[in-house]
């Protein structure tokens, strides 16, 4: 499951900016076949006191921590792929809008991942495709 977690400034983001920026993200899995539901973004509002960039508070400063667990990728070149493709993403909605944005990927352990009590079932395999058919978890 990627889940995301945006933290901004108040006020950044109206609610249909996130609705659009929870798209957007969604889009990018569900074309290589995760399933819809996998697919969580967070918003957190931070206050300018309390969000501190280089040590100066900043009220234009986004900063996004992805967690990739249903998918790793170990081959460098697609590695870059993925970061370079999440910075076009986010550019729209942040540094197109004047906004300082940072990001990372973390991978969490696959392993360590489950949906209502059950274990995701493997990639691409077909109770993965039954469950983004179905958009939630079925047993398999």
């Amino acid at each position: 499951m990627p889940l995301w977690h945006v933290y901004h400034p108040p006020g950044t983001y109206t609610p249909e900016q996130k609705r659009r920026l929870a798209v957007d993200v969604t889009g990018f899995y569900t074309r290589i076949g995760l399933p819809r539901f996998y697919v969580m973004t967070l918003f957190h509002e931070i206050a300018a006191d309390s969000f501190h960039v280089g040590g100066e508070p900043s009220g234009t400063a986004v900063r996004i921590v992805v967690e990739h667990i249903a998918r790793h990728n170990g081959d460098p070149q697609a590695r870059r792929h993925t970061r370079e493709a999440l910075a076009a993403l986010l550019a729209p909605h942040t540094s197109e809008r004047g906004l300082y944005c940072e990001f990372h990927i973390d991978e969490t352990p696959q392993d360590l991942w489950m949906t209502d009590g059950i274990a995701p079932p493997p990639p691409r395999s077909e109770a993965e495709q039954a469950w983004a058919r179905e958009n939630r978890p079925i047993p398999y």
